[in-house]
């Protein structure tokens, strides 16, 4: 499908989960052929919309920025720290409309994962910041020391601003993080490689499908959360799907 900011990463798949229509959009492409930066986010989270979705499930790679949070961890992140820099954030280029972004991810979505976890045997970090930045580069360790610093707990390079661009649709949106690798900042001699990230997160890809699997047949169908009523009372410059 197209949209009024391109077309999407992928056509998007529409299939069932349980009893639950479910639509599955790969955001770097099957091919992986869009890096971080230049994934057409916008397009991406429009045409989910347009297709009927209101709620996104979000899961994502991330480095650790703490030693307990090492390979094979899982992060269900409360918060989000934006620190990329040529990326169009947002669909409101006209007039005056500001989203409350204070709690990035849907509370509803966060529990839903959360016990899909333990459903998995899978013991989460429940909350933590997720520091997004521009990529494709890793960090140096001096940003790596720094992110830990400012309160990072996971470093990633996807999860801005598809959290926004939700919240500006006022669609629900909750992210999982399976971590690949201790950032370069926090141990280790030889920073972070692409062979790594990619090794560690085939490795866990089963346990992470598991937890998505039961997070679709369990997320409430009827929206008991601030998401859907971020838009109230604004006067929007333009048409939502």
């Amino acid at each position: 499908m197209d949209t009024p900011y391109g077309p999407p990463s992928d056509p998007i798949t529409v299939a069932t989960v349980g009893d639950r229509t479910v639509a599955f959009l790969p955001r770097h492409g099957r091919d992986h052929r869009f890096p971080p930066h230049k994934i057409p986010y916008r397009a991406n989270l429009w045409a989910l919309r347009a297709l009927g979705v209101r709620q996104i499930l979000a899961p994502c790679a991330v480095g650790g920025l703490r030693p307990e949070l090492g390979p094979g961890s899982f992060v269900i992140p409360d918060q989000l720290v934006d620190r990329t820099t040529s990326r169009v954030q947002t669909y409101y280029d006209e007039g005056a409309v500001h989203v409350n972004f204070a709690d990035p991810y849907c509370p509803v979505g966060r529990a839903t994962l959360h016990n899909a976890t333990k459903t998995n045997q899978i013991t989460p970090t429940d909350g933590g910041a997720m520091v997004v930045i521009e990529g494709p580069r890793f960090s140096t360790r001096a940003e790596s020391r720094w992110f830990t610093s400012i309160g990072g707990a996971v470093v990633n390079m996807t999860g801005y601003p598809e959290a926004v661009l939700a919240r500006e649709l006022a669609l629900c949106y909750t992210t999982i993080a399976l971590v690949t690798d201790l950032d370069a900042g926090v141990e280790g001699d030889h920073g972070v490689t692409q062979e790594e990230v990619f090794r560690v997160f085939g490795e866990n890809t089963e346990k992470l499908r598991g937890v998505l699997m039961d997070a679709l047949k369990t997320i409430p169908l009827d929206r008991d959360c601030p998401c859907g009523h971020a838009l109230d009372g604004l006067k929007l410059p333009i048409e939502l799907p």
